[in-house]
């Protein structure tokens, strides 16, 4: 069995808290899109885990976890959190990587910075990790991946690609490169990691055919995906449902369970259109009580209203099976709830979602009004303990939908959630 968790939105769902639940029944943990651009967190114990690049999945000690081919490793990051991991009393044994995962290189990051500069005013909102030139190498096919970071191959390929960037920084007015200091640094990286690097897709279709469970878990989310978000305001892969198999190896039918995870709001960091963003205080308290920040760059987040035109066009894509709720505790703090179910264009009701960056930034919010005040939900463990406000809210999101919200967090906790 393959269950996969996908953002529906613009990213920092709470992917990580799903992820968590389900890989209890998990034999194995998939990553297979995006880098250290993302992160997942999750509250153990009392404990914050912040996870940029290793499956959340790696708490279980039960679960192998698992870096696919899709994703960009930022060696420096991955080792920071392996050793964090291990600092809270978790063992990282578990851990494989795979050795077709492209790797990310201090020139990657030197790129994106410098780009995102050149684009002034017209910028992107980029991390600055290094993620869309790393993605640009591996499809250029100059990228140097894993299977050639901890071969000998390493330091002729790292020199001839610093080299080559070098002559576009000094175009630039940028600082060059340092060839000896970085191979220096990095080589020691690839020691360490050598024992985690293995071929991730022959030992996934090993589990596969030994009717293991496998559960995959996307990074970013359905808005930023390169093909079908807001381009250019997207991330550099797909978080889509064919990220899973492009990333993984994991051919489609495989796939049984599709969970697209949402908040009871939505929210938003870098640029582009966002149609129910609230730019008002009912946005900043939003914020403040959902503490909307960046897991990876601390950045404030947007934050609006819950979007169902946005969530359909998630669910039409990703083939979403049931949908996961989180911060339903934390929308029902405010009085008044407000749910978009359509959109205003050019004097026009629309429903379906379209990415074109005009069609979204002249749209409007057609609002449907709740009623708040949820109280503290944090007890229930059952879609009927909750108060009649939250099941009349959720309830018209199925309806509108079609589609059963099966997971609803009701904190911030790991066991504060219904399952039905």
């Amino acid at each position: 069995m393959v269950n996969v968790v996908l953002g529906a939105f613009y990213g920092d769902e709470g992917k990580g808290k799903i992820i968590d639940y389900l890989s209890k029944d998990a034999n194995y943990a998939v990553r297979f899109s995006g880098g250290n651009n993302a992160g997942h967190t999750i509250l153990v114990d009392g404990k914050k885990f912040a996870f940029h690049l290793i499956p959340s999945g790696i708490l279980n000690k039960n679960v192998k976890a698992i870096l696919g081919n899709g994703v960009v490793i930022d060696p420096k990051v991955l080792l920071e959190e392996i050793k964090n991991v291990k600092a809270n009393g978790y063992e990282v044994n578990n851990l494989y990587i795979s050795d077709k995962a492209h790797v990310i290189l201090p020139y990657h990051i030197a790129f994106d910075e410098m780009q995102e500069e050149l684009r002034k005013e017209e910028k992107i909102g980029t991390t600055k990790r290094g993620i869309g030139p790393a993605y640009c190498d591996k499809f250029e096919r100059s990228g140097i991946r894993m299977k050639d970071f901890i071969s000998p191959n390493f330091k002729d390929k790292l020199k001839t690609n610093i080299k080559n960037k070098n002559i576009i920084l000094k175009a630039y007015g940028y600082p060059e490169i340092d060839f000896e200091t970085v191979y220096k640094e990095y080589k020691e990286y690839s020691k360490i990691l050598k024992p985690y690097v293995t071929d991730t897709t022959t030992m996934l279709h090993k589990a596969l055919k030994q009717n293991e469970n496998i559960l995959c878990e996307g990074a970013q989310a359905t808005l930023l995906d390169i093909d079908f978000g807001s381009y250019p305001y997207v991330t550099s892969s797909n978080p889509t449902i064919g990220g899973v198999s492009t990333g993984s190896g994991i051919g489609a039918k495989y796939i049984d369970e599709v969970y697209g995870v949402i908040k009871a709001y939505s929210s938003r960091v870098g640029e582009g259109p966002y149609v129910t963003e609230l730019k008002d205080e009912i946005g900043d308290k939003i914020r403040e009580l959902g503490h909307e920040y960046g897991t990876t760059t601390k950045r404030p987040r947007r934050c609006g209203w819950l979007d169902i035109v946005a969530l359909n066009y998630a669910i039409m894509l990703n083939g979403i099976t049931a949908i996961a709720m989180n911060h339903l505790d934390t929308i029902g703090k405010l009085d008044k709830i407000k749910l978009c179910v359509a959109y205003e264009y050019n004097g026009q009701k629309e429903e379906y979602f379209h990415s074109d960056l005009e069609f979204l930034e002249k749209s409007k919010p057609i609002y449907e009004e709740f009623e708040g005040n949820f109280g503290d939900i944090s007890h229930c463990k059952t879609f009927e303990e909750l108060p009649e406000n939250a099941q009349k809210y959720i309830q018209r999101i199925e309806e509108l939908t079609q589609t059963k919200v099966k997971f609803i967090g009701t904190g911030a906790g790991r066991k504060d959630i219904i399952v039905r």
